[in-house]
Order: C-alpha cells, then structure tokens, then sequence
C-alpha cells in the first residue's frame, strides 16, 4: 500500500510502448483538442495543487464529455508525461535562456506536454505537437507565452538528436536522473541498493507502462476456465508466473470495461500484490483481519478463498475509502467481508475474536517507490524523509496487530516499496521486541514463491525481474 493509499546523444530517445492512434487535433476556430486541454488542466493540479494523477484525470474525464479515442489520448499525455518529466525537463533546459522552473507553471506544464509528444511519440507529427501547444497555452489564457512555447517546441525538433544526457558510467547518479526520470535523492539510494547497472535497469522498467494484470474470483471460475473467456477479447491472456490466479492480459483491450470485470469474475490487480495472499495462504473458515484494506483488492482476495464459514475484518482510517472496498465486494458477490473505519495503530481488542485472528495481514502504508509505473506522480511527490516517517507508523501497526493474533496464527507485512527502512528494518525491529514471533522459513513457504524469497525469508519483487510491481513482504508466526 503506497503512502498515498494511507493519508493517500538521446540513445534512449522514445519509450517503447503502445499509444492511442491520434488525429493531428486540429480545428477548424484554431482552437486545441480537448484532450490535450484535458491533459494540460489536469498536469498543472498535480504540479500546483499536489492533487494526484489518477483522482485529478478521472475528475476531468467525468466533466468532459471525450470520445474513447480522445479519453485514451488524454490519459495517455498524462501518465507519459508525468514518467518523463525528468528527461523532458533535462532537454527543455537546454533550449531555455532561463531554467525551466523559473516559468510559470502553466507555461512549464504546456513545454513538457509539447515535448513529450515531440520526444516520446511515433504516432504525434511534430508539426501537431507544436500547433497544439501553442493552442492549449493561448485557450489557458497564457497568450503572452505563446512565443515562447512556439519557439522552443520547434527548436526541440530540430535539435532533439544531438542532446547529450550524462553518462551512466561516468556520471551514474545524474543519468538515473536525467535521462531516465528518477529524483536525484533515489536514485542514490537505488544505485547503493542495486548498483548502479540494476538501478539503471529499475529506473528504465518504470519508464515504461504497467502491465494489465488481473486475479480470477474462483468463487465463480477458475483461472483455466476464464483464460478461455478472456482471450475472446484479449488474445495475449496468458496464466501469470507466480500469483496462483493471476491472469496477465497483454497490451489490447480494457478489462475494466469488459462483461467478466462487471460481473465479478475477477479483479484488477498487480501480480505481485496477488502474492501477497498466497503468502498469507488463508485458509476455509478462517477469521483474518485486513488492516490497511482500502480498497480491497486483497481483502476480497482473501475473502475468496476463505467461504462463506470464514470472515475477513477489512479495517481503514479513511471513511470514503471504507466504501470503495465495500463496493467491490459487491461486485465480487462476497457476503464474508465486514468493513469498518479504524485507525490500526490503535488497541483493536475490541473487534478480535475471543481468541484472536488466525491469520493478519498488515498491506502498511508506504512510500510507493515499487510502483512507480502505475503510479506516476509519487515520484515527484515523495521527499527524502518519508521512508523514515512510514517506517515509525508501520512498525507502529506490526505492535498493535500483534496483541489480537492468536498462538500459533500467521502474521504477514507487506509494502510497495523497496527501501530498506521501510522493510527489512521494520521486521527486524518489531522482532527484537517481540521474541515470541519468528520469520517463517523459506522452505514452509509455498514453493511457487521461492523464486521470490531470499535465504533470510524475505520476499521481494521488482519491475526489471519479475514484470510486476515492487513489492517487499514477510510472513511471521507467533509462537503456540
């Protein structure tokens, strides 16, 4: 669970994945496509306002009435641009008389739009990409950097293939940054993690889009029996490598929108955040708690597996959010689920069974930085203290659940991240004051997970590894 989920020469010139076809976008009153009006409305919220991508656009879709063509040109300007911030804005300055972040933001939001689809798109003729800028800054209202935007838009035409960005050998750490899109203070970190050859691998694979995964509900059809349905529609549905149900689906199609989604056959869900729940291995009839639920992806993961004789607590601090994981349950057809909001760091005695939870799962708030693809904005959202600050909040979290495990139950945490504070150290801390817990072996462990797991029993996944996002997780038992 992110942060967000809790509060809340160019050698590598183009990024190398499917985009909408698009028209050129021009109008006949000169006036700019609404996408990219949408698009640039939408960048400068999240530039300004700290608003976040995913709420911002969907937002701005809902009150404008697009075709499907324009919605997927739309969200594709967004989510593009916000990976490749970095790089575009490396570029843009060399073409500037004055740093990019000295211009006002509208004016810095319509540079990046623009140079984003003259950069990173086969599909956008330069000649549109310019026009269409300079038709966004005029229609914001911004007519006086209308110039400015037309000026250095076809400068970056002409001059894009002789830019030089710093040398990952030479210079590895301003690389990671301006070339392949990663704030300055992680791609330090990753470099000392990884390496710098594996952090610069990490830092490519979250240039690119996510893949579109999802997990069957077997409470309605295996996963064999839905691949057959699905590959109608989604010719490259393949079984996934690890997650038990997990269907990757390729590049065509939308699964939010098909027939199987609505009628609650399966769930949109990252592959690694499926092997969550096979890590948790809950079992039928068992009383689990979900404590950092919102919004219910792995809450109703667990609760398909348990039956009707079982029952999963999903608890969240956010009230709205408590409702999106009531809604999916719905959707699911799952009547073992009861939801409440509750802020986990606090005693939970009171909702245990007299016995306490066979099975936990602490999803932890976090700092997101494993899923960076799907979630574009938090890189440049997050600061260089937050890992330490969510550290003190999980560890907080790992105390209070463990007072309503019952002996001998099943404890796993869980992040989207990959920093070390965040993970290793929090399991280590909560076990230096609880003796009365262990780290499950790595050989008790379903064996389809070994690949994943370290000597320690430690369970990572990485976007560059394992096409999924970046997950950490360790399962822990209480002694009987």
């Amino acid at each position: 669970m992110s942060k967000k989920d809790s509060t809340s020469k160019g050698s590598e010139k183009r990024v190398d994945h499917p985009r909408p076809s698009v028209r050129s976008g021009r109008h006949r009153d000169g006036t700019p496509t609404q996408a990219r009006l949408v698009a640039l409305r939408v960048l400068e919220r999240v530039e300004t306002a700290d608003a976040y991508a995913d709420i911002a656009l969907n937002y701005a879709l809902q009150r404008n009435a697009l075709t499907p063509l324009d919605r997927a040109l739309a969200t594709e300007l967004v989510y593009g641009t916000l990976r490749q911030r970095g790089r575009l804005d490396y570029m843009l300055n060399q073409l500037l008389d004055q740093d990019l972040f000295d211009l006002e933001p509208l004016v810095r939001t319509a540079l990046r739009l623009g140079a984003y689809q003259i950069v990173c798109s086969d599909r956008i003729p330069d000649q549109a990409a310019v026009d269409e800028s300079v038709r966004c800054i005029k229609n914001a209202g911004v007519e006086r950097a209308a110039g400015l935007v037309n000026a250095v838009l076809r400068r970056l035409c002409r001059e894009r293939e002789s830019i030089v960005f710093p040398s990952l050998q030479e210079n590895p750490v301003d690389h990671l940054e301006h070339a392949l899109s990663i704030p300055r203070w992680i791609a330090k970190r990753w470099i000392k993690q990884l390496g710098v050859e594996e952090a610069a691998e990490l830092a490519r694979a979250n240039g690119q889009r996510a893949p579109q995964v999802i997990r069957a509900n077997p409470q309605q059809a295996n996963r064999e029996a839905l691949l057959s349905e699905l590959r109608e529609r989604f010719p490259e549905a393949a079984p996934s490598l690890f997650a038990s149900n997990g269907i990757h689906l390729g590049e065509q199609g939308n699964a939010s929108a098909d027939p199987a989604f609505v009628a609650g056959k399966f769930t949109i869900q990252d592959e690694a955040s499926q092997i969550v729940i096979d890590l948790l291995d809950p079992q039928t009839g068992e009383q689990i708690l979900d404590c950092c639920a919102a919004p219910g992806t792995k809450a109703t993961g667990i609760a398909e597996r348990i039956g009707e004789e079982g029952s999963v607590l999903a608890l969240d601090r956010h009230l709205q959010r408590v409702g999106l994981i009531e809604r999916d349950a719905r959707r699911l057809g799952l009547q073992n689920i009861r939801s409440l909001e509750r802020d986990a760091t606090q005693p939970l005695s009171d909702l245990a069974p007299s016995e306490g939870f066979q099975r936990i799962l602490v999803d932890a708030p976090c700092s997101g930085l494993g899923t960076l693809r799907r979630n574009t904005d938090a890189r440049w959202r997050l600061s260089p203290d937050d890992p330490a600050q969510l550290a003190a909040i999980q560890l907080s979290l790992l105390n209070s659940v463990a007072e309503v495990l019952r002996p001998g139950g099943v404890l796993v945490y869980s992040t989207c991240t990959i920093t070390r504070e965040e993970n290793e150290a929090v399991i280590q801390a909560f076990l230096t004051t609880h003796p009365g817990f262990q780290l499950t072996p790595k050989e008790k462990l379903p064996n389809s997970l070994h690949p994943l797991v370290d000597e320690k029993g430690f369970l990572h996944t990485y976007p560059h590894r394992h096409q999924c996002d970046g997950f950490f997780a360790a399962r822990l038992e209480k002694a009987a």
